[in-house]
């Protein structure tokens, strides 16, 4: 799996997982502010777009996971 799609999926995962842990409809509801996390991941994919630095990317690269076309 390419470093694209690792961080995709990891971003859509944890994006999931704070929404239920922050949603008090949510039946695995812990504390609001896991909100905050969430708007974390968004503006870090947001800014990622334009500048194409992602952390997990970079981490990534250094395990040695393959590079895809978008952080090369």
């Amino acid at each position: 799996m390419s470093i694209d799609r690792i961080v995709l999926a990891f971003a859509g995962f944890m994006i999931l997982l704070t929404l239920g842990l922050g949603v008090p409809a949510s039946p695995i509801f812990h504390n609001e502010n896991w909100l905050w996390f969430t708007a974390f991941i968004g503006a870090n994919l947001l800014q990622s777009a334009f500048t194409g630095f992602c952390p997990l990317a970079s981490m990534l690269k250094k395990m040695g996971k393959r590079p895809g076309a978008a952080f090369d």
